[in-house]
């Protein structure tokens, strides 16, 4: 129902009258009962900002039905029990209309939950204790730490940086490729299992030999298919250009059509471009089967 319920019309009303409520009403101010009389004058202070804080259970009653009165006397009961979690509004619809309105009763009682402003859920007719409970802990789990009277929800403390990434990542923004490898290496020397220092020190390696790369090493590589050396720097570039298919297409053609060492360099190059993805990664997949199928 949030969000389904447009209520700001009642404050606005609230606003403008300037009021005192009627006898027995509590005052504009905010209440700091857990059983509340709620009219025109007191909905936006009773209701509104009250449930910033906790759920606002407003029951829609009225005199000249036992029933709905024998819910609010329910509810009540409840409310005074609860500790404060929860607070219960009581609106007699016959001399508040405008609220009945405002959350579009069709029938007496209608109890509606209202949390940060808005109605939450609601339900129509007498209902017994049990369900009455069932249905008012949702209530306080659905707004469970998301309101201002809630226990407020712990912050993570965030991880305290490694000095020693942070120097290998401040030598890779400074452009200094050997500073990075040596830092990460470093690492790796100290924790050979780190996947994540095995992880950048790849990409930065990658990278350190993608600044060598001829602008032409496409074009050269495809002008000379059988050129080993020519086939993994147009492989490096078209990775470097996010073309990491079209990269893996080719290395894997040119192990077809190689043996003995040429084919170990082609395979061991290839390997290393396939470490700078994500292995689940649909085209990392496919390309690996290729290369198996290229192989035997």
């Amino acid at each position: 129902m949030s969000g389904a319920v447009d209520l700001s019309a009642l404050k606005e009303r609230a606003q403008a009258q300037a009021q005192p409520p009627s006898s027995g009403a509590p005052s504009g101010d905010a209440p700091a009962g857990t059983v509340i009389q709620v009219t025109e004058a007191n909905f936006e202070t009773a209701v509104l900002q009250r449930s910033n804080e906790v759920p606002v259970v407003v029951a829609l009653i009225s005199g000249r039905s036992p029933a709905s009165l024998d819910l609010a006397d329910a509810l009540a009961q409840l409310a005074e029990t609860a500790g404060g979690k929860w607070v219960l509004g009581v609106v007699e619809v016959d001399s508040s209309m405008r609220i009945a309105q405002a959350f579009g009763v069709q029938a007496i009682p209608t109890v509606v939950a209202v949390a940060a402003g808005q109605p939450l859920a609601d339900f129509q007719g007498p209902q017994p204790e049990p369900q009455l409970r069932q249905w008012i802990d949702a209530v306080l789990r659905a707004t469970e730490g998301k309101l201002a009277g809630g226990e407020p929800e712990e912050a993570d403390e965030p991880e305290p940086e490694d000095p020693r990434f942070t120097a290998a990542e401040t030598a890779l923004d400074e452009g200094d490729f050997g500073g990075a490898e040596a830092a990460y290496q470093a690492i790796i020397d100290a924790e050979p299992d780190n996947a994540e220092a095995k992880a950048a020190l790849r990409q930065v390696r990658f990278m350190a030999r993608a600044q060598d790369i001829p602008a032409d090493a496409v074009a050269t590589a495809d002008a000379d298919p059988a050129n080993v050396d020519a086939a993994l720097l147009a492989a490096d570039a078209q990775v470097f250009a996010q073309q990491p298919e079209e990269a893996f297409a080719r290395l894997i053609e040119l192990v077809r059509k190689t043996a003995g060492d040429d084919r170990t360099r082609v395979r061991t190059r290839l390997l290393e471009l396939f470490e700078l993805f994500d292995p689940a990664e649909p085209f990392v997949v496919a390309a690996r089967r290729k290369l198996a199928a290229a192989l035997y």
